[in-house]
């Protein structure tokens, strides 16, 4: 029998067996044939296309939807895998609603645009469900690169540089590659382990080898990797995260929201994950929603959001917080924790209301208390245990060595989207094959 999400305390299995089948399936289901002919067909296929400049990969994509509506899916889906090989987890999580299906001129003209993130899905996942890979390697180089991290960035980068003829060696701490895919994305948008079975299709290309287990700085220098490899490629994205400045780093309830959605991507079950009654997550950004969903989903009673600027303000976009609220979670803007509250556990946090200063949200002098089990805090990552050779400004890396490139979140260009660190991982597989060429 599970436990009432009444339930005091962090605790398993709040919902019965069904119900956790029903939360953490697709977020949204995939377009069948007739649908996918159906969305492609309102596409203006336009000229000088505002989607295009709005993809921070660049895909073609009028070309590609009519591809689709010409009844070429597998042409569509080679169209969007040239500028974005991770295309198929980006049709998922990627935030279509600010990016090019914001600039869709159906969107300008109806407030009703083409379902481009569902047909890129529709096209990408009907090839990889063939299994087939539609690329090819050029003939070898004979040089041999290393990419440090197995996250988007890293991977597009792998993939560019095999496909250019080089050998590539990842290097990843964790257990298992992928990085955000892997590890810091909402299970209901990558269900049936969409991102490791897209990393084994991704390999297909040869010349490829990962190494998981290995940090670098801690198994492996930098310098080593400078000495046994023509080039070297990071990504490694921000493995820390901001203190909020709450104190109490003892408390049991209190945690990472990172920690908590990586814990609940790597469960086999996730009714075996604890989840509190009053569960309170502190932040506004896309980790922030993915926690606070999740945690609904899990089971608990109560899930309030707290971020200290307006809800205009929040990082997650509109239709984040919209799906936020859909699920139950209750958002408070211009809320500030100011203090945890209980001996060993967390037992109710005090807030502040904010107010807009010249230097950022000022505190009130209004407080209230709500009650909570639970604290999950996504106010930010930084960099985090930088190996010798490198520095960080402001938070990301600083100057690079010579023979070294860096992408993705660990940049300052970084944007905290899967779709622009694979497009800074494309970019830095070119750049490196044109310095290995002496060009």
């Amino acid at each position: 029998m599970p436990n009432s999400p009444l339930t005091p305390g962090i605790v398993p299995g709040r919902l019965p067996a069904a119900e956790y089948d029903r939360n953490f399936t697709d977020l949204i289901a995939p377009l069948d044939r007739h649908e996918a002919r159906v969305a492609a067909d309102r596409c203006y296929f336009c000229y000088d296309a505002p989607c295009i400049t709005a993809c921070p990969t660049a895909i073609d994509i009028p070309l590609f939807i009519r591809q689709i509506a010409t009844g070429t899916p597998e042409a569509a889906a080679k169209t969007i895998w040239s500028q974005n090989i991770l295309g198929g987890i980006c049709a998922r999580v990627c935030p279509t609603e600010t990016l090019c299906e914001q600039a869709c001129v159906r969107e300008a003209a109806e407030g009703h645009p083409v379902r481009i993130g569902a047909l890129q899905r529709y096209a990408t996942d009907l090839v990889m469900a063939k299994g087939e890979h539609p690329f090819s390697r050029a003939p070898a180089t004979g040089r041999r690169i290393a990419v440090v991290g197995s996250g988007p960035a890293g991977l597009a980068c792998a993939h560019r540089l095999a496909l250019h003829g080089h050998q590539v060696v990842i290097f990843e701490r964790r257990s298992r590659p992928g990085g955000l895919n892997e590890y810091g994305l909402a299970s209901y948008k990558t269900a049936g382990d969409f991102a490791g079975r897209e990393i084994d299709w991704l390999l297909q290309i040869g010349g490829i080898e990962i190494r998981c287990g290995v940090e670098i700085g801690t198994d492996l220098s930098l310098d080593a990797l400078r000495a046994g490899f023509d080039a070297v490629y990071l990504g490694i994205g921000l493995q820390g995260v901001n203190d909020p400045g709450l104190g109490r780093p003892g408390l049991t309830g209190v945690r990472d929201a990172v920690d908590f959605i990586a814990e609940l991507r790597q469960a086999a079950d996730p009714a075996s994950l604890p989840v509190g009654r009053d569960v309170l997550v502190l932040g506004g950004g896309m980790t922030a929603i993915d926690a606070a969903v999740q945690a609904r989903r899990l089971g608990a009673a109560r899930v309030t959001l707290l971020y200290r600027r307006s809800r205009a303000e929040m990082g997650a976009s509109e239709y984040e917080q919209e799906l936020a609220l859909l699920n139950g979670v209750q958002i408070l803007d211009q809320v500030l924790p100011v203090r945890l509250i209980g001996e060993t556990r967390l037992e109710a946090v005090e807030c502040a209301h904010t107010r807009p200063g010249a230097a950022g949200p000022e505190l009130s002098d209004a407080r209230f208390t709500l009650a909570a089990d639970q604290l999950l805090i996504a106010v930010g990552q930084r960099l985090a245990g930088l190996p010798g050779g490198l520095s960080a400004e402001n938070g990301r890396l600083g100057s690079l060595p010579p023979g070294v490139w860096a992408g993705g979140d660990c940049t300052a260009e970084g944007k905290d989207l899967t779709v622009s660190a694979v497009a800074a991982g494309r970019d830095a597989a070119e750049a490196i094959s044109l310095a290995l060429r002496g060009d």
